[in-house]
């Protein structure tokens, strides 16, 4: 792969202004779709939109409900309502099953998505 080829490290996701506290947003990067949250202490995730329990399109995890659980910020999905860790997309009610985490960083008021965290 060639500089002009390679992937773009972050991608440009929505002005962090726009996210509304405790509700998810779809945003295209890395072409795929991903589920971005903001919470109310400021901090911004990013999950794969995809909700691994639901059979049928539910308007995956952005959809879902965001809340806190044994101190950790999760978003419920909305099908199933299983609980997914926003640090570590790993499901509260199932340890066997979790969605993809990518990176997040706000640099100049826009929210960037960075690559895929490994687990």
């Amino acid at each position: 792969m060639t500089a002009s080829t390679a992937p773009r490290e972050w991608q440009r996701a929505c002005p962090v202004d726009e996210l509304e506290v405790g509700r998810g947003v779809t945003v295209l990067a890395h072409g795929q779709a991903i589920a971005v949250f903001r919470v109310d202490d400021g901090t911004v995730h990013a999950l794969g939109n995809h909700d691994p329990f639901a059979h049928s399109a539910s308007g995956g995890l952005a959809k879902g409900i965001v809340g806190r659980r044994d101190g950790h910020w999760f978003v419920g999905s909305p099908a199933h309502r299983h609980g997914f860790d926003l640090r570590t997309g790993r499901c509260l009610d199932d340890p066997h099953v979790a969605v993809p985490v990518y990176r997040v960083k706000v640099a100049r008021g826009t929210v960037l998505i960075g690559s895929r965290r490994r687990r």
